[in-house]
């Protein structure tokens, strides 16, 4: 305690003497500290699929970019939970633009953090079933023809030098030169070096995480279940990591063991490793243990942390699950990463609107963006989260309020519902609809 001589007379001297106390109480408290700044805004997009007209509209929509295509969102995080890829007829466009704004971006104190989704994982392995034709046309170019010879023949050969394995194959592989080229349209050859580990696309693919932990939010394409509660989430970036490399790694030697060709779908890679363990065990020779150890490697990426639906990549319970069964569950898995929310995409939420679940603790921000190929009641859409931990649903007509800074929820809907979808919310304040050029009071404008 500091004691403060009682002046009985107003003297220059006394006066000074407390001047001087003061000035001794003040400095002993410590500066005053200055307000806390706010955070910079997160904006979250889900599944694009290759829309590239309604991925661009919507990040004009949040200014992340500007008319030029170019990073114009300052400071703020921007997330992209996967599925970039498949379905619609503009990969390489929509990829060139993710690559140019990750290093746009902190130029401008920003970030940009693009995450694996399942669709992603597909393309590594070459699992093709959901590339639209346009999407090989867009890898073509002058010497495609050439090269989609070059390979055929290849085919040709190395099917002649397997006549024992081919016999074991439960469907037979392409027959004629015209039912290979149907199945290798232009482009093909390309598309598959391009996703390969040193192909442009897939070498920048190979370096993104699964899943960001990003001011006490989880993003990830998924979900999480509630069995890998007890798993880091550096450990699962890490372990899909490693399952990627161990594919490559597998496939490299395959490939050198003449079992396999480059351009190969999973498909066939799957079936071919099948008729050759088979064809191994009729011969009665038996395979090198380098070998057979590759091959059961690569036949046991079914269950693999990257591919099974449970996984983070795959899971869906927070779409499925009722809200009595969810709450308690994701109140755990909140409490185990000590995160307040958990943001997804993979699932196409009804009505194109992103849904909030189990007491806005989930958000499901996957809305259909490719409305004009495969959802037709999809809507282009982001969730915005603000520095004072206001949630925003925005969308190119409007934006709605999901919680507001004071942490409440200013929308007229029972638990999990999105206000506005069916009778149970009608006017703006109800809504929640804010002001189109305001997002985050202003910190994000919409471009005008």
């Amino acid at each position: 305690m500091v004691c403060l001589p009682v002046c009985v007379s107003p003297h220059r001297a006394c006066i000074s003497g407390l001047l001087v106390l003061v000035w001794a109480v003040l400095a002993w408290a410590g500066p005053a500290k200055a307000p806390a700044e706010p955070r910079e805004p997160v904006i979250a997009i889900a599944d694009v699929h290759n829309a590239f007209d309604n991925f661009v509209a919507i990040l004009l929509r949040t200014g992340l970019i500007d008319k030029q295509n170019h990073w114009a969102g300052g400071k703020t995080t921007f997330v992209q939970v996967g599925d970039l890829l498949d379905r619609g007829p503009n990969p390489r466009e929509v990829m060139d633009l993710m690559m140019a704004l990750e290093k746009e971006a902190p130029q401008a104190g920003g970030r940009v953090v693009s995450l694996l989704g399942n669709h992603e994982m597909m393309n590594i392995m070459g699992d093709l079933r959901y590339v639209a034709p346009a999407n090989y046309a867009s890898f073509a170019d002058g010497k495609s023809e050439e090269r989609r010879k070059a390979a055929y023949e290849e085919y040709v050969k190395w099917r002649g030098s397997h006549a024992a394995l081919l016999a074991e194959l439960p469907q037979p592989m392409e027959l004629t030169e015209a039912e290979w080229m149907a199945r290798h349209p232009l482009g093909f050859i390309e598309q598959r070096e391009a996703f390969g580990p040193k192909g442009g696309y897939g070498e920048w693919l190979r370096g993104h995480d699964a899943v960001a932990e990003i001011e006490g939010v989880i993003f990830l394409h998924g979900g999480i279940h509630p069995d890998l509660a007890n798993t880091k989430l550096d450990a699962m970036n890490k372990r899909i990591r490693d399952e990627i490399k161990a594919f490559d790694a597998s496939k490299e030697y395959l490939q050198n063991e003449k079992l396999i060709l480059p351009f190969f779908t999973l498909q066939e890679m799957n079936s071919v490793l099948h008729a050759e363990v088979v064809a191994e065990l009729k011969s009665r020779v038996p395979a090198t243990n380098e070998r057979q150890a590759k091959i059961l490697e690569f036949l046991r990426h079914e269950d693999w942390f990257s591919v099974r639906v449970n996984g983070p990549l795959w899971f869906r319970g927070y779409d499925q699950w009722s809200e009595e069964e969810g709450a308690p569950q994701v109140s755990k898995l909140l409490e185990r990463y000590k995160a307040t929310h958990i943001v997804v995409g993979h699932t196409v939420q009804k009505g194109g609107r992103i849904r909030p679940r189990f007491g806005n603790k989930v958000f499901l921000i996957d809305t259909g963006m490719l409305s004009s190929y495969y959802y037709p009641d999809g809507k282009a859409s982001a969730l915005e989260i603000c520095g004072d931990g206001k949630f925003i649903g925005v969308y190119l007509d409007q934006q709605v309020v999901f919680i507001d800074s004071a942490g409440s929820t200013p929308q007229d809907a029972g638990p999990g519902e999105h206000a506005g979808v069916g009778n149970r919310a009608t006017g703006s304040e109800k809504l929640g609809v804010v002001p189109a050029d305001r997002i985050c009071s202003g910190t994000t404008a919409a471009p005008q």
